[in-house]
């Protein structure tokens, strides 16, 4: 299984903007991100360094492996 790399929320909504993402609104230190063809959302936390499952959870909705996301970073 290959190693989640240690990202801040900052680098993640970066990399997934890159991908079509665009932040649709923000409450408190969670930023929602969204694209609408196919629809998805994803909430990213804004924290100085994601928790690996957090991170992997993310992944997952957005359907990324973390080969793709890697190479987005």
């Amino acid at each position: 299984m290959t190693k989640l790399p240690k990202i801040s929320g900052k680098d993640c909504i970066r990399a997934l903007s890159s991908m079509g993402f665009y932040i649709k609104r923000q409450t408190g230190s969670h930023i929602i991100l969204r694209t609408d063809d196919p629809f998805c959302q994803l909430v990213v936390p804004n924290h100085k360094e994601l928790d690996r499952g957090t991170l992997r959870a993310i992944l997952r909705q957005a359907d990324l492996s973390i080969h793709e996301f890697e190479k987005l970073l």
